[in-house]
């Protein structure tokens, strides 16, 4: 389990849009129609990484929290399946997230984000402008920190608020994107 930062995208650049699968729905489905007006959280994850699991309950509370404000929050698998079969469409269907789950087969979209870890975040203004990419919060699996999402949650509630966004922002932590070779 290497630890792998956030590549950490220029904030103010526009969200590269896509088209994938969700393979719970069996629908392509793209930027430009899930996206907020208020704002949109991009996340890349997996169902294999002990980091993702370890603040998967968070991020099923924070769409809860913040769906209701009109945050759109979409979630990208884009690991090499053949190589890590726990990453599959098929079983991505069973992880019952309350936002789409994507499946980016083709890793287009993880290379145009600059993804490089899972989780890694990433929150859009209602122009598709990156307004923050970084971490949850300070927790990591065996820390003694609280999973809590504080750093998105303050930075969804600055937008909300028509405030700026704190331009320190902390990189992501986890487990690398797993590339095809």
């Amino acid at each position: 389990m290497a630890a792998i930062p956030s590549n950490m995208m220029p904030l103010g650049t526009k969200a590269p849009d896509f088209n994938l699968l969700n393979p719970a729905t069996g629908e392509t489905m793209s930027l430009d129609v899930l996206k907020s007006n208020v704002a949109t959280v991009i996340m890349f994850i997996c169902n294999h990484c002990p980091y993702v699991k370890h603040v998967k309950p968070e991020l099923i509370r924070l769409a809860e929290d913040y769906q209701a404000k009109d945050i759109v929050f979409i979630a990208i698998n884009s690991n090499d399946v053949a190589n890590y079969p726990d990453d599959s469409p098929e079983k991505m269907q069973q992880e019952g997230y309350p936002f789409p789950y994507l499946f980016d087969e083709m890793q287009t979209v993880a290379k145009a984000y600059q993804a490089a870890c899972t989780p890694d975040f990433y929150i859009f203004d209602s122009d598709l402008k990156c307004a923050y990419r970084g971490q949850l919060d300070d927790a990591r699996p065996h820390s003694n920190a609280t999973v809590n999402g504080k750093d998105i949650r303050e930075a969804l509630d600055a937008i909300i608020a028509g405030q700026q966004v704190n331009s320190e922002q902390i990189p992501s932590i986890g487990c690398s994107i797993k590339w095809k070779m």
